[in-house]
């Protein structure tokens, strides 16, 4: 008879993720997962599979919390497109300011460390990036249509530039978490929407 799992999975999925996104999937080792989560590597590759597929399920718990909010954001926020575009950086840059250099960004980790190796990370991250993608889009095509975004310019490409930007403020806060900074950087960028 198999046994009952007596833990909360959820709980060390979050604590894993946190594990990760301190010392990437590499830098992570099966002991630090144990003593992240409270659990014997046995009831880890009981639950997951694996480290591979505990670190799924934290990309999965990470795509959740942090980058599917956004694109939430953009779909339920109404009003100028340009605001609308900015509210999520700013957003984007307060977070990265907030939490300084303790946590990477899992999606941008996972896109260096491990979407060239493993198929299924990249395309969790296909799909969260074409998400985003997707969210800015509808703002910026409504935005043409309401002439808060000139309409001479290509809604794909300016989501997309748009999407690449905002990942490289999360890679650049690596090196310099300073707000100030990332905000002129992404006033910059906002400007393809003028």
């Amino acid at each position: 008879m198999a046994r009952t799992r007596e833990f909360d999975t959820d709980a060390a999925v979050a604590a894993a993720m946190e594990a990760f996104r301190r010392t990437g999937f590499e830098g992570t080792s099966m002991r630090d997962l144990a003593e992240a989560t409270g659990l014997g590597s046995g009831s880890i590759y009981a639950a997951f599979g694996s480290k591979e597929g505990l670190y799924l399920a934290a990309l999965d718990l990470y795509r959740q919390q942090y980058a599917m909010p956004l694109t939430d954001l953009l779909r339920s926020t109404h009003g100028d497109a340009r605001e609308v575009v900015r509210g999520v950086f700013v957003a984007a840059v307060d977070e990265i300011a907030r939490d300084g250099r303790r946590r990477a960004c899992l999606i941008v980790a996972a896109a260096m460390e491990r979407a060239r190796d493993d198929d299924r990370v990249a395309a969790r991250l296909r799909s969260t990036t074409q998400a985003l993608e997707l969210a800015l889009f509808d703002v910026i095509a409504e935005g043409q249509t309401r002439g808060q975004v000139p309409a001479d310019r290509d809604a794909s490409d300016l989501a997309g530039f748009l999407v690449t930007n905002l990942q490289g403020l999360r890679v650049m806060a690596a090196i310099s978490p300073d707000r100030a900074t990332l905000m002129r950087s992404a006033e910059v960028a906002l400007t393809c929407l003028a």
